[in-house]
């Protein structure tokens, strides 16, 4: 008789829970991806332009021979991603969150190194051009970080050629008879300078020089582009192709100067290092105090279209992010978009656990916001029945500063140290937000 025929075997459905399930449920848009052990914590963390594709390649068959990461990729359980704007918002959300996290399998960022600058010293009287990692806050005009060191270099050089502006640290002053007999350098030689330390230029025919290096660095780079693209054009049809080439790589060069972040929302903290105690003693005269304060909390909200509506509490110990002392919240007594109502329900749960722990309240409660988000963050306390700490919130847009029963709001210069340290509190709570926002909306997706 003939055997009966095998009923055909089923492979297993495979555990969403698995790392390599949950990387094929990620979205193919930019961000950060993280590994993570069984214990929860972050091993890895990486950058993609498709997180989808990027994330799956660690578990394909040949990642097992990829010497960098063949010794770890077995310890991964489980991954997760934050989404960002664009894959240059994803290299300094990696950067920021592998200085933070210090993941164990991660061998760059690790360190101090800072991304590069290109800042123009306006105020000297023949304004320098140069990169820095270093850059100063005062006296300059600030375009970056840049992505790329060396591509940032290369486009320097692109636009030295074309405005002959100056790099080097001397400090030139015309009234100073000196400078007349002063020898240019080769720069000069190869049309690079003008050559403003020996007087060769006057100082504004230099600036007008500078100006048009502005405007292209400030928008108007796709006229100097265009006109170098048919530049190029009539030297490839007169056969020149070796000056075709050159224009090519110039305006490749160029293009590269949108790799870029912003000066103010991509800055890094250890670029521009806040004197903590500055901060805190410009905080207790512009806030009327009478000590300055020690701990600072800071409340943000995030959500997307009204769905997974989150808040972080984030926590600063003279001047320095408390990491312990950080919390986040699902909101849970607010449909749809409600910023404020949202506001009351957090502030009104940590404050109402302070009161029941016996926990003493924070010095400073800032709020992220302006006046609207305050007076919520009041009303909780009056609810509640408790005296508030000093509360405060911060309105982003022209970075005032707002009090209760105060209609005019606390302006400070943006170099403040005082509002320096309350726009890093603001931010970091930002972060944090948008983090677990994230993680809540990649669980209800993959969930669904």
């Amino acid at each position: 008789m003939p055997e009966d025929p095998q009923p055909a075997i089923r492979p297993p459905t495979p555990d969403p829970s698995e790392p390599a399930a949950k990387a094929r449920a990620f979205p193919t848009t930019a961000g950060v991806y993280l590994m993570k052990d069984a214990s929860g914590n972050v091993i890895y963390v990486g950058k993609a332009k498709n997180l989808r594709s990027r994330a799956t390649s660690y578990f394909s068959p040949e990642a097992i021979h990829d010497p960098r990461i063949r010794d770890w990729i077995g310890q991964v359980r489980d991954v997760d991603y934050i989404e960002t704007a664009d894959p240059i918002a994803a290299i300094f959300l990696e950067a920021r969150m592998i200085k933070d996290l210090r993941p164990k399998f991660n061998k760059e960022l690790k360190d101090d190194k800072t991304f590069p600058y290109l800042q123009i010293r306006i105020r000297e009287e023949f304004p320098r051009v140069e990169i820095t990692r270093k850059p100063r806050r005062r006296g300059v005009r600030l375009y970056g970080p840049f992505t790329s060191a060396k591509s940032l270099r290369q486009a320097v050089d692109v636009l030295q050629r074309l405005f002959q502006f100056r790099t080097c640290t001397l400090d030139i002053r015309s009234h100073e008879k000196r400078w007349k007999w002063f020898r240019p350098c080769l720069l000069h030689s190869i049309r690079r300078c003008t050559a403003p330390c020996n007087l060769r230029v006057s100082r504004e025919d230099y600036r007008a020089q500078i100006k048009k290096l502005i405007l292209v660095l400030e928008g108007q780079k796709d006229k100097l582009i265009g006109r170098m693209k048919r530049e190029m054009l009539a030297a490839s049809e007169a056969f020149n192709f070796e000056k075709a080439q050159r224009l090519r790589d110039e305006m490749t060069a160029l293009e590269k100067l949108d790799c870029r972040g912003d000066v103010n929302t991509d800055a890094q903290p250890e670029v521009f290092p806040i004197d903590p105690k500055k901060g805190l003693r410009g905080l207790q005269k512009v806030l009327g105090l009478a000590k300055p304060p020690r701990t600072i909390e800071g409340i943000d909200i995030a959500h997307l279209a009204g769905q997974d509506t989150v808040a972080s509490v984030v926590a600063f110990l003279d001047g320095l992010p408390f990491k312990p002392g950080y919390r986040r919240f699902k909101i849970q007594s607010v449909p749809g978009i409600d910023d404020f109502a949202s506001l009351r329900e957090v502030v009104t749960r940590r404050f109402r656990r302070l009161r029941e722990d016996d926990e003493v309240f924070p010095d400073i409660l800032l709020i992220d916001g302006g006046k609207g988000q305050l007076h919520a963050a009041c009303d909780a306390f009056a609810a509640l029945g408790i005296e508030p700490p000093c509360v405060i919130s911060l309105a982003k847009q022209q970075e005032e500063i707002f009090r209760p029963g105060r209609a005019e709001p606390i302006r400070l210069s943006r170099h403040s140290a005082a509002l320096r340290l309350l726009q890093y509190v603001r931010d970091e709570a930002h972060r944090f937000a948008q983090h677990y926002h994230h993680m809540l909306r990649r669980k209800r997706i993959t969930d669904e």
